[in-house]
Parts: C-alpha cells; structure tokens; sequence
C-alpha cells in the first residue's frame, strides 16, 4: 500500500515535471510565432522560467528512482559487499543532509513568500508563492525518495535507483544512445 503511493507520488511528479515541458515548449512557440505577427504573451518569458525551475526540481525524484541520476560509482562500483552497502548508507545520508537542507529552505521560501505577500516584479504581478510551489515541491518529493531508498537498502535492499550492469554489447550501445553519449 504504501509503496504503492510512494510510486505513485513519484510518476506524478514525472507527469507533472512532463506537463511543464509542454507548457515552456507551447510559450516558446507562441513568444517565437508572436513576434513575427506582432502579437506579443504579456510576461511569457517569466512564465517560461517558472515553468523551467518547476519542470527541473518535479522531475528529480522520478528521475532519482528511475536510475537516470547521474551516479559516480568510482568507489562503490569497485567494492562488494558489506563495504558496499556502508558506502551506499553513506551515500544515501549525505543525500538527505543535502536535499532536505534545500528542500526545508525551499520550503521555508515559499512560506516566507506567502507570510509577506511577495509580488514578482515583472509584467505579471503575481505572489511568488505560486511559481515557488514547484520548486519547493520537487525538493520535498526528492527528500521523501532518498528517505525511502534509505530505510530500503538499511533493511537490505538492492538499492532501486541504480540500473544493473549491461550484460550485452547491445545493451551497452543503447544505453549509450538513451544517456545521448
């Protein structure tokens, strides 16, 4: 049940992250197009950059558990073992020191925004509340995703974030071309 939810959370917010892609895709076409016919999107540029910072943070806890993280395995690809599981434990920590940092901040931020009635100050005078959601959002789901691997690979677990090694050269090849090397 609840690592049903969890998933869920965690598509959503890839869904969600997706959602803000085709909004910047559909603001950059309309400001591109507009301009040659001289229709002008009142704020789409501030749009288009809260769009951007709400797609990047929704999309990192799905992209966490997806295995698309970028990971450096120097050292814990080279050891086996109980030595690895210490390394991903202390991986794993240093993780949720940082992200929940960020996201308590983010947090914080956002609440901040709303206590004082921020306003942008661009074309479009809305609380910034609003576009920080995204951000502070993302950040949360990101913490709940590492304290989920955590308690997970604590209990012993395979850690789920991390794709197994390629077994055919043709599976070296297509991740290859899915990672855009």
């Amino acid at each position: 049940m609840l690592r049903s939810a969890l998933d869920g959370l965690y598509l959503l917010a890839g869904y969600l992250a997706g959602l803000f892609l085709i909004v910047i895709f559909l603001l950059m076409m309309g400001l591109s197009l507009g301009r040659g016919i001289g229709i002008n999107i009142p704020a789409g540029d501030d749009l288009a950059s809260w769009s951007m910072a709400a797609m990047a943070f929704l999309g990192l806890a799905h992209t966490f558990r997806s295995g698309e993280m970028i990971r450096v395995g120097l050292l814990t690809d080279r050891v086996q073992g109980r030595t690895r599981w210490l390394l991903e434990i202390f991986s794993l920590v240093i993780g949720l020191g940082f992200v929940g940092f960020f996201a308590w901040h983010a947090v914080q931020l956002t609440y901040d925004s709303w206590r004082f009635n921020d306003m942008a100050q661009g074309v479009l005078a809305i609380p910034l509340w609003i576009p920080q959601i995204g951000y502070a959002t993302g950040l949360v789901i990101l913490f709940i995703a590492f304290l989920d691997e955590f308690v997970h690979v604590l209990r012993g677990g395979d850690p789920r974030y991390e794709k197994p090694p390629a077994t055919t050269a043709e599976e070296v090849v297509e991740r290859a071309i899915q990672s855009g090397v």
